[in-house]
């Protein structure tokens, strides 16, 4: 993958850093914030994940928002949002790769908003991943979206977590998000909590932490 030329809202975004300097990392997570929030908040997470070799990014979205308007909108709404955040998160897996991480060891995680654009990501630029976690998201695009079916996630371990309630994510996009990652190679877990809010659990943190320590080890 090659680093794409900066543009749009989101070009000049800031990246947090924790864990192994990125020069001497075994592997890496790039962590993407939902609406509202911060790439701090995002990068706490790190403290729950493993810690030695792995390198964690996190940006930080202009105004806290990658995109304008909800993700089953039509996508040309969301522009020159959604371009340019995914644009960015086309740059941090180049200079991740650029440091000497392949892709099969760099992880790609997100919150609501955040989630949406990892798993967006993942299948416009399918590789072998070391893992794609979305976190109360799913795939960006109103209800008929025909989302890119050319490459392949080759086995990637992808898990998908989200309340059945959840207000801001419907079940059924996650499920049908779900069912795209497999089609693509992707090998899906994929887990509903009944009445849970919009937030991460603990069970979702224990899935993630196991995935990352197997493709950094």
């Amino acid at each position: 993958m090659s680093p794409t030329t900066p543009a749009g809202p989101h070009a000049d975004a800031p990246v947090l850093t924790t864990g192994a300097p990125l020069d001497q990392a075994v592997a890496a997570v790039l962590m993407v914030h939902g609406r509202g929030a911060t790439a701090e908040d995002i990068l706490g997470l790190a403290a729950e994940l493993p810690a030695e070799g792995v390198a964690y990014l996190a940006p930080q979205a202009a105004g806290q928002t990658w995109y304008p308007y909800r993700f089953l909108e039509p996508t040309d709404r969301n522009e020159p949002y959604l371009s340019s955040a995914l644009a960015l998160l086309g740059r941090l897996v180049g200079r991740i790769e650029a440091g000497g991480i392949p892709a099969e060891r760099i992880g790609l995680l997100g919150f609501s908003q955040g989630a949406c654009l990892a798993l967006e990501f993942a299948v416009r630029n399918p590789h072998r991943y070391g893992g794609v976690f979305g976190l109360s998201g799913g795939l960006i695009g109103p209800p008929g979206t025909a989302w890119a079916e050319t490459g392949s996630l080759a086995a990637t371990p992808a898990f998908l977590g989200c309340s059945d309630v959840d207000p801001h994510i419907p079940v059924a996009r996650v499920r049908e998000s779900a069912a795209h990652l497999e089609k693509l190679g992707a090998l899906v877990d994929l887990r509903i909590y009944p009445g849970m809010d919009h937030t991460v659990n603990r069970d979702e943190i224990e899935a993630v932490r196991r995935l990352v320590a197997a493709f950094s080890a």
